[in-house]
């Protein structure tokens, strides 16, 4: 039996709901024939989006939505997706050149804000300064927040079908500028970061918004970070509100894994802590932790054969770009990051996970009339207590697993448990990932600093095979098993699961 400490009086910090954040893209199966199916498809919908994904993601009280993209960001010019639809036009998308699939502006400002809208989540603009000028970007900020009746783009919002203003609060200042959005310096990211954000400055502060600047790739964080921020002392009229970081998992194949690959998955999960901890310490290094928290606005397991001509792992047999399934594996991956994100929640702003629907780390696989959630989607669901509450700290029994790295042979280890928990409305909530293959648990919950009123409800994802995945023939062989009450000294963790423990304080 392995003890495991919730310890009241050390609180980290209230976890921003937006920590449990979600990312859309114009990519592959994302909207179309995904989210998207049209006002006219027979498939259920609500103002031309699936009804069904609606409805799941109204239960897990999704916060706030990133759109849209991503790369995609790049080559996006917003006034193709406003006016009549029949009207606007057919472009290459950025990524056209994997899968062939033109843009066909269907999904435009009006309707993601209704998505949003439809889910109850914020709005997370990313906006193109590869192609666009500042004054593109202010008059898409302009068009979108201007209240009824005053400027001629708030005007032609109302004439659009939109007289009230969609008060799009987030906006990224760019996208992975040291790759595909600019192939940037440090130094000349900085530099157009101030640009724009000087332009943008007097409409944010009118309107409430909030700018995030476009940080390193997580693996080559330190020497960008630090170039970067360095560059941003002292500033006025372009302070940020958040420093923005992606950071994917992965590499290997999505299924058949070995049990080396199993726990390998997990370590490189387990990298994101230093991705956190080396860009918060240039923050605070450079006196801007007041002003600007971390977001990690792409995160997640992408696997390998994601492409067309590789087949994939999803549905589609390759179809959708980066579609790919979700075992327990991936489950676990989600679980670990969420209690990092939770247990760091004094340093992070946000985070979205890529992506919400057929591709990469996916909550939903759909086409035609199927959709379906995968694994990542109930972890989320039986994470969402977090959202909001008071972070507490916990320590636990925690033995290292010892494996060979896929990589390269040598021997590397793993934690066998990851935990976090919070307080909220006199409930506390408590979720665990274990990482054995082979090794069930029993914990025993030690409250630290109060009493619990009565036992625990306990909810386990686990499935006997963790290569299992939730199919369109067969859409719940992954799925939570129903809430059990266990007393506080018995609870079981199986192997390979995800664990949340509720329980209300006395």
């Amino acid at each position: 039996m392995k003890k495991l400490y919730a310890m009241l009086p050390e609180e980290l910090g209230t976890i921003n709901p937006d920590i449990y954040g979600h990312f859309s893209e114009h990519i592959g199966g994302v909207f179309y024939d995904g989210l998207w199916v049209g006002e006219d498809s027979d498939v259920p919908n609500i103002k031309g989006f699936r009804k069904e994904a609606i409805e799941k993601l109204r239960a897990i009280k999704i916060p706030v939505l990133r759109w849209p993209g991503g790369c995609f960001a790049e080559v996006y010019n917003w006034r193709d997706g406003i006016g009549p639809r029949d009207q606007r036009p057919v472009r290459h998308n950025w990524w056209d050149y994997e899968d062939g699939r033109l843009e066909s502006n269907q999904v435009g400002t009006h309707e993601f804000i209704d998505l949003c809208r439809l889910i109850g989540a914020e709005p997370y603009f990313a906006a193109n300064i590869t192609s666009m000028t500042p004054m593109d970007i202010r008059d898409w900020m302009d068009y979108c927040n201007s209240p009824r009746g005053t400027t001629t783009l708030a005007l032609e919002r109302e004439k659009n079908g939109s007289p009230e203003p969609f008060n799009v609060k987030y906006w990224g200042v760019g996208n992975e500028t040291w790759g595909g959005g600019g192939e940037m310096t440090p130094e000349v990211y900085a530099h157009e970061y101030r640009k724009y954000a000087a332009v943008l400055y007097n409409l944010t502060r009118f309107m409430g918004g909030e700018l995030f600047f476009s940080g390193a790739n997580g693996t080559d964080s330190i020497e960008w970070t630090k170039r970067a921020l360095g560059e941003m002392k002292n500033v006025h009229y372009s302070k940020m509100a958040g420093y923005t970081l992606h950071y994917y998992c992965g590499g290997m194949e999505c299924r058949g894994f070995n049990t080396d690959e199993w726990y390998e998955q997990f370590r490189r999960a387990d990298k994101m802590q230093q991705v956190i901890d080396k860009a918060w310490g240039f923050i605070v290094g450079y006196g801007m932790q007041d002003q600007a928290k971390l977001v990690i606005d792409e995160w997640g397991a992408w696997h390998r054969r994601g492409r067309p001509s590789q087949g994939g792992s999803g549905p589609s047999n390759g179809m959708n770009l980066y579609e790919q399934q979700c075992t327990m594996r991936d489950a676990i991956v989600v679980g670990l990051n969420l209690n990092m994100f939770n247990n760091n929640c004094e340093k992070i702003r946000m985070t979205n996970v890529a992506q919400l629907m057929n591709n990469i780390q996916s909550l939903f696989l759909a086409g035609g009339e199927h959709c379906i959630t995968t694994p990542a989607y109930h972890v989320f669901d039986m994470f969402k207590g977090h959202m909001g509450g008071t972070a507490i700290r916990t320590a636990i029994e925690n033995p290292s697993i010892t494996f060979k790295s896929p990589k390269d042979g040598k021997e590397a280890s793993v934690k066998q448990f990851t935990t976090s928990a919070s307080v909220k409305d006199g409930v506390m909530t408590v979720t665990l990932t274990n990482a054995d293959l082979k090794k069930d648990e029993t914990i025993s919950l030690e409250i630290v600093g109060g009493k619990a009123a009565g036992n625990a409800m306990v909810t386990v994802l686990h499935t006997e095979d963790p290569d299992t995945v939730n199919t369109f023939e067969e859409p719940d062989k992954v799925v939570p098993a129903a809430a059990v009450e266990m007393p506080l000294r018995y609870i079981k963790v199986p192997r390979a699961s995800v664990v949340t423990v509720e329980v209300k304080l006395a």
